[in-house]
């Protein structure tokens, strides 16, 4: 069996016109999982007696459901047991699953940056007489969140390449694109390359990007 050098080259323009949707998915994603993940992780951080046990089991109850159960649950579960969500689309249940999913992920991750700033900032915001959401606002938010850049970073790199789960539900997006290729041709090796080409580039951009953005952010702190 020969490796099919025309045919792979001629994958890559076919499955390209799908990245938009893959990258739609992951970056609206991440925004409401980080939203509701820096959510949690305030709440939390609070150590409030009611409320944090029911998120410490958010977090343990989403981090261990795979993320392919979890959209089966949300696409074909949810529907008949509310029946609002009959109409919802495939790339919405993708789209809730994977915010609900890398939440709890990150609302870890925040929680560990918040606690990485010092304290003693916190009081002496206090006792200047900003009030409490001004310190947050000024001085912590700005310095846990750059201290939590790499690893929601990373997040956005496991949601982005997470992301193929999607094709389970009939999301058409980079793997649907390459999964339809091999129904005609059954070249499976140079397809899913291809296809594996396109996430690792991807990745590679996002990972450039991130990289400035860390050194842009973090030089005001820097001594």
């Amino acid at each position: 069996m020969k490796f099919n050098i025309n045919y792979f080259f001629n994958v890559f323009p076919q499955i390209l016109p799908y990245l938009p949707v893959t990258l739609l998915i992951a970056v609206i994603s991440i925004i409401f999982a980080i939203i509701l993940g820096l959510a949690i992780a305030l709440l939390r951080n609070n150590k409030i007696k009611i409320i944090d046990p029911v998120f410490a089991l958010f977090i343990s109850l989403f981090r261990g459901i795979p993320s392919v159960v979890l959209l089966f649950i949300i696409y074909y579960g949810l529907p008949p047991i509310f029946p609002a969500l009959k109409h919802m689309g495939a790339t919405t249940a993708a789209i809730i699953c994977f915010s609900l999913k890398y939440s709890a992920y990150l609302a870890e991750i925040f929680r560990a940056g918040l606690a990485s700033v010092d304290p003693g900032q916190k009081e002496a915001g206090l006792t200047s007489g900003l009030n409490i959401i001004q310190v947050y606002r000024g001085i912590i938010l700005p310095q846990a969140m750059i201290n939590a850049l790499p690893n929601t970073g990373n997040m956005f790199i496991s949601l982005l390449k997470d992301s193929s789960v999607a094709f389970y539900v009939g999301v058409q997006e980079l793997l649907a694109a390459g999964k339809m290729l091999t129904v005609d041709s059954f070249l499976y090796f140079e397809t899913y390359l291809a296809v594996g080409i396109v996430y690792w580039l991807t990745v590679v951009v996002y990972s450039w990007i991130q990289k400035q953005l860390e050194q842009k952010f973090s030089k005001p702190y820097h001594r």
